[in-house]
């Protein structure tokens, strides 16, 4: 009769602690992972909680225990390839301990603005929240100070907080240096964005570096190589088709970001350019589709970042470490060699 009656109920957490012969006090800590519950006992309640199907209340567990289980993932995009994929990267990695991702996404209707982080975007909602490549101003950081959420950076550092990123100076000059070492000196560049951007440090940084390095190997970065993108395909395929139109055009050009690369290379087979022997063109990222379309880049391990950052939220939020900027994790770069770079073609 008990079986007929499962079958045609949920079950419920009484129904659990009934057929493992414990309190529903102990089936809830067993459940939620807690301690004072023996690894048998942990073991009987999992067994009996699979047979009976019972599957806990998310709102019961989060008023109990004070938690969401919920992660706060903040990006100022989330339609890039990038942003997408450190997503899906956390996502896995904060499932793998029962925790899921809520995803706020700050763009805004304009390239050089984004929403601010508020109150009611967070507030019982959220454990903790990791920020993607996001400069967080002094009253955004001032909000999760007062809601005692531990934050976890990736790209962007916040002061105070730690950090997950790839040297941005060094990926650049890796992708730099290899058109240098393939004799290059006639080399443009393409991902410059105003100040006010809502991500502006990445192409800052990148840009600087460029520039750096072509200083630093005697060479001359011209004003009107230095091309404007949104850091879209279609951006760069606007200005790098307007630059590679007149006469006087480089022999290689570096891509801020592979998305962008993609744009000059479809800017060259318009205009009937050979890639690499009329140009060559080098990305940053390793984008999922830079195989296929051949393209050399500086690829950056974007799944390994999100895991990172992942587990380090929750070493916070499971296990009560505390978080300061002095958890740094660098991951490595490196140049992937494809098609789409070569020496230039000599007169």
């Amino acid at each position: 009769m008990a079986e007929q009656a499962r079958s045609t109920r949920m079950s419920t957490i009484t129904d659990v602690a009934r057929e493992a012969g414990v309190s529903v006090a102990t089936v809830s800590r067993a459940l939620r992972g807690l301690d004072r519950v023996s690894a048998d006992t942990r073991e009987r309640v999992l067994k009996v909680a699979q047979e009976l199907d019972y599957v806990a209340s998310p709102t019961a567990t989060s008023l109990a225990s004070g938690r969401t289980q919920v992660v706060g993932v903040v990006a100022p995009f989330l339609t890039r390839w990038f942003f997408a994929s450190i997503v899906s990267a956390i996502e896995k990695s904060l499932r793998a301990r029962s925790h899921h991702v809520l995803l706020f996404d700050l763009e805004d209707d304009s390239y050089d603005s984004r929403l601010s982080l508020s109150q009611n975007m967070l507030w019982k909602r959220v454990d903790g929240v990791i920020t993607l490549n996001l400069p967080l101003d002094p009253d955004e950081v001032d909000l999760l100070d007062r809601l005692n959420l531990p934050v976890v950076a990736i790209g962007t550092p916040i002061v105070g907080r730690p950090l997950v990123a790839i040297d941005d100076a060094v990926a650049m000059r890796q992708a730099t240096e290899h058109l240098i070492d393939l004799g290059h000196q006639r080399i443009a560049y393409v991902g410059a964005v105003p100040d006010n951007v809502a991500h502006v440090l990445t192409p800052q940084t990148r840009l600087e570096s460029f520039r750096a390095t072509m200083r630093e190997h005697g060479l001359q970065d011209q004003q009107r190589w230095i091309l404007a993108s949104d850091w879209t395909a279609d951006s760069a395929l606007e200005h790098a088709t307007e630059l590679l139109s007149s006469n006087d055009r480089p022999s290689a050009i570096v891509a801020a970001s592979d998305e962008m690369a993609f744009g000059v290379l479809r800017a060259a087979a318009v205009l009937g350019l050979s890639v690499p022997d009329d140009l060559s063109v080098i990305g940053i990222d390793d984008h999922s589709l830079s195989a296929v379309m051949g393209l050399t880049t500086v690829r950056q391990d974007v799944q390994q970042q999100g895991v990172v950052a992942g587990e380090l939220l929750l070493e916070a939020l499971l296990e009560g470490r505390d978080l300061d900027e002095s958890q740094q994790v660098h991951v490595p770069t490196e140049v992937v060699m494809r098609t789409s770079t070569s020496a230039p073609r000599r007169s």
